[in-house]
């Protein structure tokens, strides 16, 4: 083949070219073959590795991506249909070779009134579920944000910037690196305690938290977000009781250089000026078999909160570098290496004491860190009909709060307390060996995995006199083994049934300073988390699923009044949804889902009368909710998009030993509006977009008990985008908080005044940022 050509089975994939003798060639004709959904050179390179054939393309393929090929015929034949509707055609140029070319233009025919043939529609594929599925086909609540090329170049994107797009996932607002995710309205406790989060959040394969706070990673380079809404069990283990917030990075381009860099500043009123900036290089090492990709970022978020002489004392800083290698070492097979690291620091809290104000009275400085670094492996590849993949990584996170404790930390025991400082680490390793196939119209996925996860808590409290004392010391040690599996059967060509499991063992032992000694506890627990759910698609763009799914999260431990370890009980949530997912012409989506949840014995985590936080089991609750999302292009250039969500969450059964007056559970707003516009113009030569966007979170509240219960919420968000490219370069105005809004987004800040002093954090006012990007 000339040189010209990028072979996609062995130059461009890394994955062989197959010299074959005629005779099988000949055997070749007609043969079973089974291509999986997913983008276009994935698929070629799959179709290429079980015909054993050669297959080369002129430049890159674009990303596309295809609809399963599955049957016995030929080769051609195979092609034609993963080609339809790309504007690609195959044509055989030798026995065992085929060349992918861009079809030919045929003339329009004179008749000006023939409207051109609509684009066929791109699948979008979901990849959370440990296997490639087409949103359209997928029987469960997912969210799949794909992010812009703005978004994928600037630091400043982050975990709110993804929860402003879609419906069910909720943040706290203690800043950021500080806050809890939660989904669906499974909120436990607004404070940050030792309990392991309901949300898990993962980047690729691998998760990155068990029981620390959102990491807040940034999005720079990465491509999608991918949410699974409620209890994930079934695929995912302990802990996955609100669902899943999958990050999902640009893998290593084996065949491609390029370079992109982007740097912006940024004006907050009331505040001060920031900057950031980034850059992606992708380097080929050896063509089509081994390659790097070099990612790197550094911003400063201005501050806008003024403590006594300090202005602007909020300011956060964050650098993040990810390096990947892609390796082909055999064929068919790939190995991905991922280094990662965070570093976010945030030079003070961002709450005041009235409400509309940007000020409080001087008092110490309530600095936080949140350092993540992340090392991953992932080996893909097949034996025949079966694809393989085993990952493995490592996270260590630290998260550090320095607390002015100079008012309402004197019962702890230390004369004239001035700060209190909370040093938490968490190491997650997390392992996965996972077989995906089909036994005729059966599809199957099976697993195994083990993750391992260790946090400590050392709360110091600091005296002026330079004395110390310890205020807590936790650490706790969590093992789950499990094997999970899925299974999908189509029962007509229109309905099928996909029903899970995951058969785990769980552990958790906790070793805890009590009055001086330290006292070991330990709980193991054995079971099943089932899931099940029916399909019916009546039309190619239209699901209707009925799906029910479960999770268990392992019990923690509380410390009672009379100084003794209670052992808390595990967890256990199930849930039942119906879903309506359509996709509309020109482009466009709906989406509708409901459901009821039931959670047995809540482990909250809560603001104890010294100012610690432990954790306790509060009961149980229903949740009960229904949102929607619908995008739809207007006239050419114009699309609008819009959700709503309604939550119900109360608790039906309260063990807290004290009269609740509000059964509400906390954090999750009632119910949250949002709307955007888009219009794509041109400028010149020079295309260019605009998209403003409102969205408006309903009231919520903070805790259970009446003495700290506060209500927040009830708020507007508004943004203002307009991007144009210029050739390479790329120019970004992004304007929030048009409104100058300034009301209050989380009612908490420090836990020692909180019983005393009322405590707001006012939304961020209003900033601009400008940003360049120029690729080469």
């Amino acid at each position: 083949m000339p040189r010209s050509w990028a072979c996609v089975s062995a130059a461009a994939l890394g994955l062989g070219v197959w010299s074959s003798p005629p005779a099988e060639a000949r055997e070749r004709a007609r043969q079973h073959l089974d291509v999986s959904a997913g983008s276009l050179t994935d698929a070629i390179a799959e179709l290429a590795r079980e015909a054993r054939v050669s297959i080369g393309t002129e430049g890159a393929l674009p990303q596309i991506h295809t609809s399963r090929v599955r049957g016995t015929m030929a080769v051609g034949e195979a092609l034609r249909r993963l080609l339809a509707g790309t504007g690609y055609i195959a044509r055989q140029v030798g026995e065992t070779a085929w060349r992918i070319e861009r079809a030919p233009i045929v003339a329009a025919p004179p008749a000006a009134d023939i409207p051109p043939p609509e684009a066929p529609p791109v699948p979008i594929l979901v990849t959370a579920t440990k296997q490639p599925l087409d949103l359209l086909s997928l029987p469960a609540a997912v969210s799949v944000v794909q992010l812009t090329d703005a978004q994928k170049h600037d630091p400043g994107s982050a975990s709110a910037t993804i929860s402003s797009q879609l419906e069910g996932l909720a943040l706290t607002s203690l800043g950021p690196g500080r806050n809890r995710m939660f989904l669906r309205g499974i909120a436990d406790s607004a404070f940050s305690g030792e309990s392991q989060s309901t949300v898990a959040v993962v980047l690729d394969e691998a998760r990155l938290t068990y029981s620390a706070p959102d990491p807040d990673i940034r999005l720079v380079d990465i491509d999608r977000v991918e949410v699974l809404k409620g209890p994930q069990g079934s695929l995912y283990g302990t802990g996955a009781l609100g669902g899943i917030y999958r990050l999902v990075a640009h893998q290593v381009d084996l065949d491609d250089a390029s370079l992109t860099l982007s740097g912006g500043g940024s004006m907050a009123m009331h505040g001060e000026p920031g900057y950031s900036g980034s850059a992606i290089a992708n380097l080929p090492l050896i063509r089509g078999t081994a390659g790097l990709r070099l990612v790197g970022y550094q911003s400063k978020e201005p501050g806008w909160i003024d403590t006594g002489t300090r202005e602007d004392s909020n300011s956060t800083h964050v650098s993040g570098l990810r390096i990947m290698a892609g390796i082909v070492p055999a064929s068919g097979w790939r190995l991905d290496l991922t280094g990662f690291g965070q570093w976010l620091g945030t030079h003070d809290s961002s709450y005041v004491y009235t409400a509309g104000s940007y000020s409080r009275p001087d008092q110490i400085a309530e600095p936080h860190d949140n350092d993540l670094r992340h090392l991953a492996t992932r080996l893909t590849g097949g034996f025949g009909s079966i694809d393989v993949m085993l990952a493995s990584a490592m996270t260590w996170h630290d998260v550090n709060d320095l607390l002015d404790a100079t008012i309402g930390a004197e019962s702890l025991g230390l004369d004239d307390p001035q700060t209190l400082s909370n040093e938490r680490s968490f190491r997650v390793w997390d392992n996965d060996l996972r077989l995906r196939g089909s036994l005729g119209s059966l599809s199957w996925l099976a697993g195994l995995s083990h993750l391992e996860a260790r946090q400590s808590l050392v709360a110091t409290l600091n005296g002026s006199s330079g004395d110390q004392l310890i205020a807590d010391d936790d650490r706790r040690l969590s093992h789950d083994t499990a094997f999970y599996f899925n299974l999908t059967l189509p029962v007509t060509s229109r309905l099928s049934l996909d029903g899970g499991g995951r058969l785990f063992a769980s552990s958790a032992s906790e070793t805890r300073l009590v009055s001086s000694e330290r006292i070991k506890r330990a709980q193991h627990k054995a079971g099943m988390t089932p899931s099940l759910a029916v399909a019916w698609q009546p039309n190619a763009n239209r699901l209707i699923y009925l799906r029910y799914g479960s999770a268990f999260r392992q019990g923690g431990s509380d410390i009672t009044d009379s100084g003794t370890i209670e052992t808390l009980k595990g967890d256990e949530l199930s849930s039942i949804e119906a879903g309506w997912r359509e996709r509309l012409p020109g482009g466009g989506h709906l989406e509708l889902s409901a459901w009821y949840t039931r959670w047995d014995d809540i482990q909250s985590d809560v603001l104890d009368t010294n100012g610690l936080i432990e954790t306790t089991n509060a009961g149980d609750a229903r949740i009960i909710g229904i949102e929607g999302a619908v995008g739809i292009s207007l006239a050419p250039g114009w699309r609008i998009e819009g959700g709503a969500n309604y939550t119900s969450a109360l608790l039906t059964r309260s063990a807290l030993g004290y009269e609740v007056h509000d059964r509400h559970l906390p954090v999750v707003p009632e119910y949250t509006v949002r709307g955007a516009l888009r219009h794509d113009f041109t400028l010149g030569s020079s295309d260019a977009w605009a998209r403003a966007s409102l969205r408006y979170i309903g009231p919520s509240r903070m805790s259970f008990d009446t003495e700290l219960d506060r209500q927040m919420g009830k708020l507007l968000e508004s943004t203002l985008e307009v991007h144009a490219a210029l050739g390479p370069w790329d120019l970004g105005l992004l304007a929030q908080n048009l409104f100058e809004d300034k009301n209050n987004t989380f009612a908490y800040g420090n836990p020692f005044r909180y019983r005393t002093m009322p405590q707001y954090t006012p939304q961020q006012p209003r900033t601009v940022s400008l940003m360049v990007t120029r690729s080469f």
